[in-house]
């Protein structure tokens, strides 16, 4: 399995915390078992009456925008991974990318749909995925976000990223797309989920408890990955998920935000509203907070205020440029 903060991030917090995504990812889920089972009843209604499988009813490349999204992407994908294509005219390296993605979809024959975004007019989808750069390609699995990669990538590393992106979908959400599909020619065993071993049967039970919103369960099994495994980056990850929205849930924004801007030497005022600017999207600003709630502070409180911070990186990830903007704002001021 890869780190949930590499190539197959599959939670819903890369960028953004949505409280209400570990919701939405259970629903989408069941939607998706639901739909799994509905093909293979058609599937066998078929075979035992000699009719031929049908192929995919939806089309493989599709253009999205902010009217058809939800629709095109978000349910979709309780059906197939959606893989989206974000993209525009002046870009040329979108226009190496693109067509690789169009074929690839074409080839894999309803075991994945691609999702063409335009950024320039479609900026608000662009904002919420958090794009910073494009070509960026990224996923919807049940309604989770999949990051995949961003910038151009040969047609080798492409089909390598989507064959593990369906075993994914496989494993962990039962979702196999089209029925009947067979797998794209040249893929071969890669595609194929492969027995989980006892170390990621105990992740995804992780994964698992946190995408159905047992926090607490999610917390204590990823507690127990890492008892075995203190370096395992996508426990670390999942952990600093779960305990983020643990620490929200009970928070009152209003009330929170009036105490922030009430008091802003109050180091645990200033820590719950950077946990609800994170949980809202606002990125920058819970870590811009932090960072100078830290150059106020001194002793323990610094010590308190710098450590949650360093969690909230975890949230994101390391190799998010935000990440190390903050960090760089951190060193200054405590240096």
């Amino acid at each position: 399995m890869q780190p949930r903060n590499t190539h197959l991030n599959s939670a819903a917090l890369r960028g953004a915390v949505d409280l209400a995504a570990v919701k939405a990812a259970g629903e989408a889920a069941q939607k998706a078992e639901q739909a799994r089972a509905e093909r293979a009843r058609q599937a066998a209604a078929a075979e035992a009456s000699g009719v031929e499988v049908p192929g995919p009813a939806y089309p493989l490349v599709i253009d999205v925008d902010e009217a058809t999204f939800e629709d095109e992407v978000v349910q979709r994908s309780a059906e197939v991974p959606v893989v989206v294509d974000f993209w525009a005219e002046w870009c040329g390296p979108c226009k190496q990318l693109s067509p690789i993605l169009e074929r690839l979809a074409e080839e894999y024959a309803g075991r994945i749909v691609l999702a063409k975004i335009d950024v320039d007019r479609n900026q608000l989808i662009a904002e919420q995925f958090g794009i910073q750069g494009i070509p960026a390609v990224m996923a919807v699995v049940a309604g989770q976000l999949v990051p995949l990669f961003q910038g151009a990538e040969n047609e080798a590393n492409v089909r390598k990223i989507l064959d593990q992106l369906i075993a994914v979908a496989e494993q962990r959400f039962g979702i196999v797309g089209a029925s009947g599909a067979a797998p794209a020619e040249g893929d071969g065993e890669s595609a194929r989920p492969q027995a989980m071993s006892p170390e990621d049967l105990a992740l995804s039970a992780a994964h698992d408890a946190l995408d159905q919103g047992d926090l607490g369960g999610a917390i204590q099994a990823y507690q127990n990955v890492l008892a075995d495994q203190p370096g395992n980056v996508e426990a670390q990850l999942g952990l600093a998920q779960a305990q983020l929205l643990r620490r929200v849930e009970t928070l009152d924004p209003q009330a929170v935000r009036a105490a922030a801007a009430a008091d802003p030497a109050s180091v645990p005022a200033q820590l719950d509203a950077a946990d609800l600017d994170l949980v809202g999207g606002h990125v920058e600003d819970a870590f811009g907070r932090l960072v100078q709630t830290v150059g106020r502070t001194f002793g323990a409180d610094r010590d308190t205020v710098r450590l949650r911070l360093l969690e909230l990186f975890e949230v994101i990830g390391p190799d998010d440029p935000r990440v190390t903007a903050a960090r760089s704002a951190l060193a200054r001021v405590l240096f």
